[in-house]
């Protein structure tokens, strides 16, 4: 599926539910594990399995099994994989305490590779 029609079915499936403030971060500079992160608010746990659950039952009546699902019932947090997008679905709380708005944007766009020492990482870091 391509990933603006990926992205379509997650957002809407967040919306129809009612997400409370949904954020897209684009991470596939600086991650190989997914290209596009959707962060969104429930306003209780069973609101934000809701959300989550609802991502789910839209993705796989397009076809498409999520790879995985992280969190469920009372949790503050759930997680929805859908390969080249990770859902994830949150209380508030959780939300600015994981602050992932702010640790994926801190994160350099040329971060750590996998041929180097974390040393070499450290002084290239260094004379950005």
């Amino acid at each position: 599926m391509h990933i603006d029609t990926l992205k379509s079915l997650a957002l809407d499936a967040l919306e129809e539910l009612k997400a409370r403030d949904i954020t897209q971060l684009d991470v596939s500079s600086l991650t190989e594990v997914t290209d596009l992160m959707l962060i969104a608010s429930g306003t209780s746990t069973r609101h934000v399995a809701a959300l989550a659950q609802n991502v789910v039952e839209k993705a796989k009546a397009a076809g498409l099994a999520p790879r995985g699902v992280e969190g469920g019932d009372n949790a503050d947090w759930v997680l929805v994989d859908l390969g080249d997008i990770v859902v994830h679905v949150m209380l508030p709380e959780a939300r600015t305490l994981y602050d992932l708005e702010r640790l994926w944007a801190d994160l350099p766009s040329d971060g750590f590779k996998a041929d180097e020492s974390f040393e070499q990482f450290e002084e290239r870091a260094s004379m950005s």
